[in-house]
């Protein structure tokens, strides 16, 4: 995951920064510390280990209040000197019972589109005559590609000859179902930004 010996602790005195990031909604969810022993044992635990500089000494994440933040990916900036953690938070990061210590709003921005998609496979599990989702998932694929394209045919017409409230509903209609086709095919709306991203260092970007 990373090397724990590429990483100047002496330039903070002993500690780095750490940021601690949604791992599906990239949403910035705390900002802590660590000494080379806490960097250790998340390495070891696969769970976010702190220094906490006023109890003097290290903590992991949900000791106390159950809150847990499993680790997936750790990098390291360009100087070795800071760090940002990616993980899946379970519970909350704040200690004031918040999603993120930096404001109380989840998910925000492009983040929203990972909340949904935890929100549509928690929804698929559901009984279909209490959850749309779960309804469109037990008329199948077929159904569900239909009403994307019902949906993308709205769009158009709103982005023609609609005001802007309509074509922004519709178009949040569109990518919701969306979503759900992608989920029934077993595939994430990454899958997309991968191909995206391919495209845009092979220089095949839209414009």
């Amino acid at each position: 995951m990373i090397d724990p010996t590429t990483i100047d602790f002496e330039k903070g005195a002993g500690l780095v920064p750490v940021v601690v990031q949604d791992a599906a909604t990239l949403q910035v969810l705390t900002l802590a510390y660590m000494d080379r022993a806490a960097l250790d044992e998340t390495l070891a635990s696969k769970e976010a280990t702190f220094f906490s500089r006023s109890r003097g000494g290290r903590w992991r994440k949900g000791e106390t209040s159950g809150d847990r933040l499993y680790v997936v990916g750790i990098t390291a900036d360009c100087d070795s000197d800071a760090l940002v953690l990616a993980v899946n938070p379970v519970g909350d990061a704040c200690h004031l019972h918040r999603t993120s210590c930096f404001g109380d709003a989840d998910a925000p921005g492009l983040g929203r589109i990972a909340r949904l998609e935890q929100t549509i496979v928690e929804r698929a599990a559901a009984d279909p005559s209490e959850s749309w989702t779960a309804k469109l998932m037990a008329q199948g694929v077929k159904r569900i590609a239909q009403k994307v394209g019902e949906e993308g045919v709205e769009t158009a017409l709103a982005g023609v000859a609609g005001p802007d409230e309509e074509l922004a509903s519709e178009a949040a209609d569109l990518v919701y179902h969306l979503l759900v086709l992608l989920h029934a095919r077993n595939m994430v709306f990454q899958d997309v930004l991968d191909v995206l991203a391919s495209r845009a260092e092979a220089g095949k970007a839209p414009g």
